[in-house]
């Protein structure tokens, strides 16, 4: 058996400790061998691979980002796109069976090729956490241990010149990375996207904050939206899979805050430090225990199926069960962190 291996998406903490842990499963227990394909689909699509076997992945789940590559793009599109010219693909190549490690979009795209008979077998990969089927997702705890860290620095500079702080974090649809490192941090509001609220709500816990003295931090999924908004704020065109690119909230945020209340206002977004860097020791566990898995989903056939952590087990579950609902913040968690809230 011949196992494609790709990465698509946005890097991600972990990302090779997956591999590793597939490859190294797959080669000593199945007697696999694994082809990588570079730059996520865009190396299926147009057949760019690289050899991968037990040297290749000798060291490296301690390291970030990923030795295939990412992309964002769309297997369904352009010439060489599509079932029909990957399964041919796939034939030239002597691949069997392709192992796709990726979040939202990548597992919708691999849900579909799977429908339309291609052998794959998905890994969820997100630090947003956003994934359904799957209780975490491996990335999102360095993030968040990331983002904790920065927020614990802002909040000195803050105090210092008695200043707010607006720190933006990344989650597109779900505010777990903002509402983990807030309530780590100590921060005095967290506004996420599955709670719309209005500035004057926001305003008061700030002015709340400076009643009592402190300097007030705040932290911002970007994807938040103000009550009465239909769409998070965007204004960097769209990706691959026709998804407006998120980014800037606190930019507007910030200065509104100074505006109401009179309080110096700074914002800070955290970007892209929070996907990179070497993954915590959680989730080089958990991404080596999802691509042995993995490894053992393809060895027994399970096309179409995406290996998921719950509880303290790895299981499998439908990739389309694991992308038809989004993983959000219940209401009585964001309830639970706004106790402490101004």
């Amino acid at each position: 058996m011949r196992i494609g291996l790709l990465t698509s998406g946005g890097d991600c903490p972990g990302l090779n400790a997956v591999i590793r842990g597939a490859v190294l499963k797959g080669v000593r227990t199945h007697d696999a061998e694994f082809v990588g394909f570079r730059y996520g689909w865009r190396g299926l699509v147009e057949g760019d691979t690289m050899h991968v076997d037990r040297h290749t992945v000798r060291g490296i789940g301690r390291q970030g980002g990923t030795i295939l590559g990412s992309s964002r793009t769309n297997p369904f599109e352009g010439e060489k796109g599509g079932p029909d010219n990957i399964r041919k693909t796939m034939s030239e190549l002597g691949v069997d069976s392709i192992i796709a490690i990726g979040g939202e979009g990548t597992l919708t795209a691999a849900r579909r090729l799977a429908d339309a008979g291609i052998n794959v077998v998905g890994v969820p990969k997100t630090i947003d956490n956003d994934l359904g089927g799957t209780d975490y997702s491996f990335g999102f705890d360095t993030a968040v241990e990331i983002a904790t860290e920065a927020i614990d620095r802002l909040r000195t500079t803050a105090e210092s010149h008695q200043r707010c702080i607006v720190a933006e974090v990344m989650g597109r649809h779900v505010g777990w990375i903002a509402l983990h490192s807030g309530m780590a941090s100590g921060a005095h509001a967290i506004l996420i996207p599955e709670q719309p609220k209005t500035i004057d709500e926001i305003c008061g816990w700030v002015e709340s904050v400076r009643d009592r003295g402190r300097a007030p931090v705040l932290v911002v999924s970007e994807g938040f939206k103000f009550a009465g908004m239909e769409d998070a704020h965007s204004h960097k065109g769209l990706d691959a899979f026709n998804r407006p690119r998120l980014g800037g909230i606190s930019e507007i945020l910030a200065p509104m805050i100074e505006e109401r209340t009179g309080i110096e206002s700074r914002s800070q977004v955290l970007g892209h430090m929070q996907r990179g860097g070497e993954p915590s020791a959680y989730d080089r566990v958990l991404a080596t225990r999802l691509g042995m898995a993995a490894a053992d989903s393809v060895h027994q056939q399970q096309w179409g199926s995406m290996v998921a952590l719950r509880g303290t087990e790895i299981v499998s579950v439908s990739i389309a069960d694991a992308v038809h609902e989004l993983n959000t913040v219940p209401a009585a968690r964001y309830d639970e962190a706004a106790i402490l809230f101004g």
